[in-house]
């Protein structure tokens, strides 16, 4: 197995841990071998297949809003409901852009990752200055608490989530508009927020305050502006549409940890991948490549299926399309209502 280059980490740094997390600070997690050469080249960052992902993705939502915008009044109402629903399907997977440019490893100019990160978390009303401290942890705990609390096992999932989550979020509008009226005031609440920003240590904490003020005056002056000239539908597509329409986002991203292991040290038996068709996988960010990803996390998205060609011999069966991949799941959730304590593992080579 090649012996990973530490240059190529672009992982931020991780915070000052307390003695309480200290424990599995040295998980020794399994990484499939590679070929020689092949981590270096997987690892090389480029701008243009940066751009084409970052700038294709946003070309689509702003497409989606178009449609929705010039229908208005021009269509049946239904036919704009519709398009106005597509454009939030879309919106929805504004996190997985800000996740992977939050990696740092999108485009080779450090620049460019930053400003769209900015960009797209602002149009999901994103804290990525709390998203990223988080992430840092659950990339190097991955399912190990009290040391990652961003997922943690079982997740409990019912059939009325997957409706809601397609009309309207109202679970995700209080985490993110409460949520930034909160940090903007500086209250961080919950064992995970006060883990990753101690009151003891301020200066941690004014990135992300700054960053939710920004937020809230930012989507409020779109608001005033929508509803002062009588564009009612303008913050409806810019400062709503992360709330509704979710329900392929809701299919795909929950397809990544459920069901699977806890407190072990190899990806492949508390990440899952599957394979999906390209214009899904676009919006997605390529993260049904989930187990790639947390193996190697400084391998940009759109590099992760010559990865998952590369190690697929040594990986779990790969679940085909969105269909194949929720009838395991929904095998796995049905053995676990019999009995709680019940953990998948998957079948591994050899």
């Amino acid at each position: 197995m090649e012996v990973p280059d530490p240059r190529l980490t672009t992982e931020p740094p991780l915070p000052v841990f307390t003695e309480e997390v200290r424990k599995n600070e040295q998980i020794s997690w399994y990484r499939s071998p590679l070929p020689p050469g092949a981590f270096k080249r997987l690892h090389e960052r480029s701008d243009l297949r940066a751009a084409v992902q970052t700038l294709g993705y946003l070309g689509i939502l702003a497409l989606t809003f178009t449609l929705a915008w010039v229908t208005f009044g021009r269509v049946p109402w239904w036919g704009t409901v519709l398009l106005v629903l597509l454009h939030g399907t879309v919106s929805s997977f504004l996190i997985n852009g800000v996740h992977e440019l939050g990696h740092g490893t999108v485009f080779r100019t450090k620049r460019w990752n930053d400003v769209f990160c900015h960009v797209l978390a602002f149009l999901g009303w994103i804290n990525h200055e709390v998203f990223q401290a988080s992430h840092v942890r659950h990339h190097r705990y991955t399912l190990h608490p009290p040391e990652d609390l961003e997922v943690v096992l079982p997740v409990p999932l019912m059939l009325r989530d997957f409706f809601l989550q397609g009309l309207f979020s109202w679970k995700d509008f209080k985490v993110n508009v409460f949520g930034a009226v909160r940090v903007a005031l500086g209250k961080f609440r919950g064992e995970w927020e006060l883990t990753l920003f101690p009151p003891g240590e301020p200066e941690r904490r004014r990135a992300p305050v700054r960053w939710a003020r920004l937020i809230l005056l930012g989507h409020g002056l779109i608001i005033v502006t929508g509803l002062a000239t009588g564009h009612w539908l303008l913050p409806v597509l810019l400062s709503l549409a992360p709330f509704y329409g979710g329900w392929l986002f809701w299919l795909c991203n929950n397809t990544q940890h459920i069901g699977l292991r806890d407190n072990v040290d190899d990806f492949r038996l508390c990440c899952r991948t599957f394979t999906l068709n390209p214009v899904v996988r676009f919006l997605y960010w390529q993260m049904n490549y989930h187990i790639e990803h947390h193996m190697f996390a400084a391998v940009p998205c759109y590099k992760l299926g010559e990865l998952h060609g590369l190690i697929k011999k040594d990986l779990p069966p790969t679940p085909r399309g969105i269909v194949g991949v929720w009838r395991e799941i929904a095998a796995i959730l049905r053995t676990q209502q019999a009995d709680p304590a019940y953990q998948h593992t998957p079948p591994l080579p050899g």
